[in-house]
């Protein structure tokens, strides 16, 4: 009896010590992370250096009112010295590029600067996770290309596996993590 006792004891050990290892990535990946320490966010089309940004940014929202994704919203009071200042959160809602990139032209400080068209646009840059895209296991999906605003000038598929994303070609729009059907997300986009 106390070999089996012995035995689920040290498996309990063990599930537990994996489960702390790995809890703090399955987080990151998820989204759950402590967004108080982060410094680096997805900022709109047009935004300029992330120091300069919050420096410059009066926080007056009318780039979160021009958004007609609603895809733009203020920090909130747990980022500290950003609060206020306009980010894209992917998971949420994506940058949909949209005509006239209207967040960018009714900046009144600066923080955000008007662009001439959407391949001006480096909020950031989409980086693939093979091992967790369903197209790595056969399966057909194509949410991700189909949906991409700026096409396959910015992600495309090779002739079977998972996308390939073109650093040249992608904004960082964050429509491919939005759609992306896989939990953590197979794709992800980083800020620039």
């Amino acid at each position: 009896m106390s070999e089996v006792n012995d035995s689920t004891r040290r498996r309990g050990f063990f599930r537990e010590a994996a489960i702390r290892l790995i809890s703090p990535f399955v987080d990151y990946l998820d989204g759950t992370r402590d967004e108080s320490a982060r410094t680096v966010w997805l900022r709109p089309p047009g935004a300029i250096s992330e120091k300069t940004l919050v420096e410059s940014c009066i926080r007056c929202g009318a780039c979160v009112e021009a958004c007609p994704a609603d895809a733009i919203f203020a920090l909130d009071k747990s980022v500290g010295e950003a609060v206020g200042t306009p980010v894209v959160d992917p998971d949420r809602a994506p940058c949909v590029v949209c005509d006239g990139l209207k967040c960018t032209t009714v900046c009144p400080s600066g923080a955000l600067l008007p662009l001439v068209g959407p391949g001006d646009i480096t909020m950031g840059a989409a980086e693939v996770y093979a091992a967790l895209c369903v197209r790595s296991r056969g399966e057909t999906c194509t949410l991700c290309v189909d949906r991409c605003p700026m096409g396959e000038r910015a992600i495309r598929f090779p002739d079977d596996g998972p996308p390939d994303v073109s650093a040249s070609g992608c904004v960082g729009c964050g429509v491919c993590q939005f759609v992306c059907p896989t939990d953590p997300k197979a794709i992800v986009v980083n800020p620039r």
